[in-house]
């Protein structure tokens, strides 16, 4: 059974889409499992002014991707390092033992993202 949260992010995503002009682009695929994330971001003043995503995967991917945009837009790279997974899966209500993986996709998104936008700095 998917918590409230998980059930209201997958049906009403939030920051589907791709970010026009994108300060930062990134793309992550779980061989394991074949979901993929893919990650745009616009930067103003050292903060993520605008984060949006699409995704290709299970019922908690796309969850997790959609609160992993509202969890990034408004910090900077620093406060964006102190995300955890733990973080995320606690504000999406939980997840089933076997929906772990997309919690990490989206921390593997992040990461890529961070690294991403501090190489363009």
């Amino acid at each position: 059974m998917y918590s409230p949260q998980v059930l209201d992010h997958f049906q009403n995503p939030r920051n589907v889409g791709e970010v026009a002009n994108p300060d930062v682009k990134v793309r992550i695929e779980n061989p394991a499992c074949g979901d993929i994330l893919e990650l745009t971001a616009k930067m103003d003043g050292g903060k993520f002014s605008e984060v949006r995503f699409r995704a290709k995967g299970c019922v908690s991917a796309m969850a997790c991707s959609s609160l992993l945009t509202e969890m990034t837009v408004g910090k900077t790279l620093e406060d964006a390092k102190t995300t955890s997974k733990e973080g995320l899966v606690r504000e999406i209500g939980g997840l089933l033992p076997a929906s772990g993986h997309a919690a990490q996709l989206a921390m593997d998104g992040l990461h890529a993202l961070l690294e991403e936008a501090t190489r363009g700095k």
